[in-house]
Order: C-alpha cells, then structure tokens, then sequence
C-alpha cells in the first residue's frame, strides 16, 4: 500500500537529549487493548494520537530537539497526530510504522539516550577503582586478579582487545565497582557501551548484543571486530568532525557523541604525552551553549578561541603544576592575588573567553576526570601542555542510525513476544 499522505506540522531536525536524571522506575512496552505494539512504543516515547474527522493525517512533530524535556515538548504541543477517523487498521499500521523515521521520533528517544549517559557516565565518574596510569602493563589492565576474574577475556596481545567472557551486564558492572585501569580512549568506549546497558537494562542487554559487539581496545582493534562501535556491526555512521550540521540540529543533537579534545600542533610540542588528547562523550549540553554553537557554525569558532586562550596563556608565565586551572577554573584568590600586576589584564581577558556559554555548558565525560564542562579541560591541558593549542572534534557514531534502530527493533519484538528478555525504561 501506498505510503498515506500526511500534513506537517513546523518540525526540525532531531537533538539527542536533554532531560534531567529522573528516579527510576523500571518496565515494559505493553500495547493497550485495541492498541499495537508499535502504537504503544511510540506513546511511551511521547506521540499523542487522537481520531479526527480529517481526510489525512496530520502530523506535528515540532522542535522537540530544542526542549529541555519530553514533558515541555508535549506541553508546548509537539508529538501530536491526528488520525482520520475512518482510517482502517491497516492504514493507521502503515502510519505508526513511518513515524519511526520521523525527526521527532527520534529527538524524543534522545531524551531516554540521554538520562542513560547521564546514569552510565555518573557510575564510571564515581567508581574511585576506575583508574588511568601510565604505568600500566598494556593497554588495559585488570590489575592482580586478571581480565577472567571481572568478566573479560582478552583476544589480542598487551591488553590491546578484549571482550565479555560471560554476562555483558556482568563484565560492564566491573567497570562501575571494579579496579580496572584504561587510558582514555578505552574511557570513552566504555562509557559508550554502558549507556547501552542502562538504555537497555541488563536482562536485553546480555541478549541483544554478542560479546564480540561489546569488543574494548585500541581503536585500531575494533575495526577487525564485531562492535557496534567501529567494527562491521556499526552500521551507517554520522560523520560531522566540527559539528557544522550537529550544531544546526539543536542541544539535543550532541549528547551521548563521542569526540576528543586533540593537540594542534605535532608530538615535537607535547610534553606530557598521556594527555596528548582527551577522549569524551558529550552528557549535556546548556541551551545558551546549544544557542551559540548554532550561531558560530559548530566547533570552529571555539578551535579559534582555544587558540586565543594558549596566545594569552603563554603570556603568563610563572610556577606552579595546576596554575592555570587554579587560577580560571578554581578561581583561586590567593593565586589571582599574588599574579604581577602586568599579568591581570590578561587573567581578565581569559575569564571573558572561558565565560562564553559553550565553555560553560558544553559538559563531558572524560576518564578519569569525571563529568565537567569543557572550559576545565581547556585550563588543565595549559597547563599539562602549554607548548600547543587544542581543537574539538567529534568522532563517528551511530547513535542515530544502527543504534537507534536495534533499540526500536528490540523493543518492538519484546512487545510482541513477552517471553523475550524485558527492556527496561526509565522515566
């Protein structure tokens, strides 16, 4: 059958999220008497559906990317359809199922993606075993009771691959409790997945996805693997380096991506090299951050503005191994205090470019410094290497396209087959 023909409402592109973390309360898609499956999944991601006397559908999805919330979209009238009345069940079958690729289906999903980031990102920041050292044997180190004894099993050399050697839920958990040790990179596809395991709930989650999926190493190894993070389940990427089009999309457009904070000029100018880069996954973002990302066209600008910040930096000499994070981000009295007096100006002029709202709002995971926004990690990086500049970038992902739809596709199929592992929701 045809597909119907619909009238729209004003709608833009999808954000990825953006509600606050909520208590949890667990449970599953169950279809209401006369309802479908795929009827009920997208009520529980926020589309209200009501019969009209209307020839066509019409269908308003509205800037549901650009809401704090999915109550404030709904309470601003996003989400809306109205149903032709004398519409068959097969036609009302064919419409549910196209709104799975509208942009508001998937801005509405964003919220749950996101409150699962928040959640998986906040248990890694709070494990204090979770650690990074540069003195680690390989690239992850599982420390003396091995990778077997927490769940993994390694499938490459010097601790360059490994994945789950029994429950997935199980071997995500040690990363959570456990005392493991990983640089960065590993930090972040570690929080990648775990905010999979928290969208899913552990029961999906060991079921859904093989061990070889959930595969952790140097980048390098994931593309000789299965993961749904760079390897040959990953799917269609989005690839969007300085976030010209993510910048457009809305706030909600950049939680749960991953991306890193890279060094400018080569390896000559570095001189801590364990912070060469900083690997991060994207858990909020502020509207006036959103605001202005928007209006400068994505991350650019801010590559401009970090080099503003090191030509002012390096102005300012003097001693101390957290200088410039005690004086922009902990705004130390004493230190601003005790800065020469030719020095001030210069303070005043980085306090101006880091109280830009992008610095202020744009907040990330980083293993192991936790969640913050990205004006702290612009200050420490002045100080761990002061000899070059820094630039944004964010990294492939799938979080659109592949990921989106096998959490669509698994909560569908647990509807229709409740003996299937139950998926959790939080609202």
């Amino acid at each position: 059958m045809p597909s119907p023909t619909v009238t729209r409402g004003s709608r833009r592109w999808p954000q990825l999220l953006a509600a606050l973390l909520c208590a949890a309360a667990i449970g599953t898609v169950t279809a209401a008497p006369g309802s479908t499956c795929t009827q009920a999944l997208l009520e529980e991601l926020g589309w209200r559906f009501v019969d009209a006397p209307v020839a066509t559908p019409v269908i308003h999805g509205g800037p549901v990317c650009t809401r704090a919330t999915l109550p404030q979209a709904q309470q601003a009238g996003d989400l809306r359809v109205q149903v032709p009345q004398a519409w068959t069940a097969t036609q009302r079958a064919a419409l549910m199922t196209g709104l799975f690729d509208d942009p508001a289906t998937l801005c509405a999903y964003t919220f749950k993606l996101g409150q699962a980031t928040r959640r998986a990102t906040t248990q890694l920041q709070d494990n204090p075993g979770y650690r990074f050292s540069a003195l680690q044997l390989g690239w992850i180190g599982f420390g003396a009771r091995g990778a077997q004894a927490q769940g993994w099993q390694r499938f490459r050399s010097f601790g360059r691959g490994y994945q789950p050697a029994g429950a997935n839920s199980a071997a995500l958990q040690h990363f959570y409790d456990g005392r493991v040790r990983s640089e960065c990179g590993v930090g972040r596809q570690v929080a990648q997945l775990a905010t999979q395991r928290e969208l899913y709930g552990d029961a999906a989650f060991d079921t859904e996805f093989s061990p070889g999926e959930l595969s952790i190493g140097t980048f390098l190894t994931l593309h000789d693997t299965d993961s749904i993070l760079l390897g040959r389940h990953a799917g269609a990427f989005l690839a969007d380096g300085k976030a010209v089009k993510t910048a457009q999309l809305g706030r909600q457009a950049f939680v749960g991506a991953p991306g890193f904070i890279e060094h400018v000029f080569d390896k000559t100018y570095l001189d801590d090299i364990n912070n060469q880069a900083e690997n991060f996954v994207v858990v909020d973002v502020s509207d006036a951050a959103a605001e202005a990302l928007r209006a400068h066209g994505g991350f650019a600008h801010y590559d401009t503005i970090n080099r503003q910040i090191w030509a002012l930096a390096q102005r300012m000499p003097g001693p101390g191994p957290r200088r410039f994070e005690r004086l922009l981000i902990e705004r130390d009295p004493v230190w601003r205090k005790g800065l020469p007096p030719e020095q001030k100006p210069l303070l005043a002029e980085l306090d101006a470019l880091l109280d830009d709202p992008f610095y202020q709002g744009f907040v990330i995971y980083v293993h192991p410094r936790g969640i913050r926004p990205v004006r702290y990690h612009i200050a420490r990086l002045l100080d761990r290497n002061p000899r070059t500049p820094f630039a944004f970038e964010l990294g492939l992902h799938n979080l659109h396209t592949t990921l989106y739809r096998r959490w669509i596709d698994a909560r569908l199929r647990q509807c229709d087959s409740p003996s299937a592992a139950p998926l959790q929701h939080h609202y």
